[in-house]
């Protein structure tokens, strides 16, 4: 896989083909829904005190925003398969021991949340984005090793990788 920046948009091929269908459900059934439903509350007349018209108006700058934030991603996504050895990678449920102390630990996942479509019950599962101070201090590094990282605050802290393991939605 090819080095990531800032902007780019890791995802497993599976996510890409969700993110692309709703896409393309929103740009070819949802699109021709809403003008309808618009059209058809302007017949009704007066549009000032058209509940109707104003709701459907509001869902479809609700769905054109989605429409836009679905095609960034998809133009600055990289597309990969999760790792399944013990190196933490974007798209891996990593544990980790704070300061060396395997009383105190964090499972999450080194990715995004909506990208990788998680539902409702992953909801407890914490998320770093790979670019973040941790996320980017153990991208690379293979279970046993530790990292240091430094907060937005200043502070450093080490943190030993536990487990790493590929995320399955």
């Amino acid at each position: 896989m090819a080095e990531t920046t800032d902007n780019t948009v890791w995802l497993t091929q599976e996510a890409y083909d969700k993110l692309e269908s709703e896409l393309t459900y929103l740009k070819e059934v949802g699109r021709p829904e809403i003008s309808e439903r618009i059209a058809a509350a302007r017949e009704e007349g007066d549009l000032k005190e058209n509940g109707g018209y104003h709701a459907a108006r509001e869902e479809q700058g609700q769905q054109e925003a989605r429409i836009a934030q679905l095609e960034d991603i998809l133009r600055r996504a990289e597309v990969g398969e999760a790792t399944s050895g013990d190196v933490v990678a974007p798209g891996t449920k990593v544990t980790i021991a704070f300061d060396g102390d395997e009383d105190d630990t964090d499972t999450f996942l080194l990715g995004s949340r909506e990208v990788l479509g998680l539902d409702d019950a992953a909801d407890d599962l914490n998320v770093y984005s790979p670019q973040s101070p941790l996320g980017a201090a153990i991208t690379g590094i293979k279970v046993g090793s530790e990292a240091t990282y430094e907060t937005p605050t200043g502070a450093k802290i080490s943190v030993t990788v536990l487990k790493v393991e590929p995320f399955e939605s």
